[in-house]
């Protein structure tokens, strides 16, 4: 409490005393009454704010003229977050909302088992909800020594895709389902449905195309193991591009073939990816996850053909008519961007 102030309200109580009693006693004794009574009054007028002041200093909290600084916000940490969305959803557990955000901050954190009964409780509000759907089925596969996808998470990707048809994650999962199950044909067609809903240049569509031709390659197939690249194994990356005298050739439809197979051998591919035509430029990369048989793959070979066709049939087998291009023969263990440039009719 700072001395000035109490000078500056004492002379503010003065001042406005003395406008108000001084004309009041002027007043009186014109009226012929005691000047005791004014004096009296004075005095009581005078010791009252002081006498209110003096108890105010001795039992209050004049510090609080001061004002009261104020104290910095800590933000809440993770887990305080998840406790007090925990809390509000034990009083309101038909927060629909609340529990699709608990279930996404659970999924976000790895803790799958969590977050598949959270999206078990949205799905018990809103069945119909494609988000909690997919979700479930993601975590439920998470949760899976196996990993697969089967039972109700499968049957909740159909229901989603089904309400959603153009639910990027849903469809991949769906796609993933089935390739498990070996309906390689099913894959691709799922996945097809995926691709122009992708950036063409991304990551996602590279992967997606390198899937489907994954799953072209095993279609009609009896069912094998899957071949996965090793990090050390060959990786041959495939920039694709058109030559401009035959960019009115390309339509809507055709598809992009990019393959490597032996320089000696049989004419089978040893990898070889499918992607819409409509992509070009593109880039692929050939690995032994895309042969046609585990026997038949880039590893098997040290030199291959590597060459891209665009079909209008769709077919693996040239028709003509088709437009081609090739870089020649390159050995498997290049890791140097091959260039071809289609620039011919099959």
């Amino acid at each position: 409490m700072k001395p000035v102030f109490y000078l500056a309200a004492a002379a503010m109580i003065a001042v406005a005393l003395a406008l108000l009693l001084v004309p009041l006693v002027r007043h009186g004794r014109r009226q012929g009454r005691p000047r005791g009574i004014f004096v009296l009054a004075l005095i009581v007028a005078f010791a009252l704010p002081l006498g209110a002041a003096g108890l105010y200093l001795l039992i209050g909290t004049p510090v609080a003229l001061n004002g009261v600084e104020k104290q910095p916000e800590q933000p809440l940490s993770i887990d305080q977050a998840v406790a007090e969305l925990q809390s509000h959803l034990q009083a309101e557990p038909k927060d629909a909302q609340g529990w699709l955000l608990l279930a996404q901050t659970y999924a976000t954190l790895r803790k799958s088992a969590e977050a598949r009964d959270a999206y078990e409780h949205v799905l018990n509000l809103q069945p119909d909800s494609t988000i909690a759907m997919v979700g479930w089925a993601e975590s439920d596969s998470i949760v899976r020594t196996d990993h697969r996808i089967d039972g109700r998470a499968l049957e909740l990707l159909q229901r989603a895709v089904q309400l959603e048809p153009d639910n990027q994650r849903g469809l991949w999962l769906l796609g993933i389902s089935q390739f498990q199950h070996d309906r390689y044909a099913e894959a691709a067609t799922t996945w097809r449905k995926l691709q122009p809903l992708l950036d063409p240049g991304s990551t996602v569509a590279k992967a997606v195309a390198e899937q489907i031709a994954v799953a072209d390659a095993r279609a009609g197939q009896p069912p094998v193991a899957q071949a996965t690249a090793t990090p050390d194994g060959p990786a041959l990356q495939v920039q694709v591009s058109l030559a401009p005298k035959l960019k009115d050739q390309l339509h809507v439809g055709q598809t992009l073939f990019v393959y490597a197979r032996a320089e000696q051998g049989p004419p089978m591919p040893l990898a070889v990816a499918r992607l819409d035509a409509s992509t070009l430029p593109a880039t692929v990369t050939l690995t032994d996850a895309m042969g046609m048989t585990p026997q038949l793959k880039l590893s098997s070979a040290a030199r291959v053909f590597v060459g891209a066709r665009i079909s209008s049939s769709g077919q693996a087998i040239a028709q003509s008519g088709d437009l081609e291009g090739d870089a020649g023969v390159v050995e498997v263990s290049t890791r140097a961007p091959i260039k071809i440039e289609i620039d011919k009719v099959h």
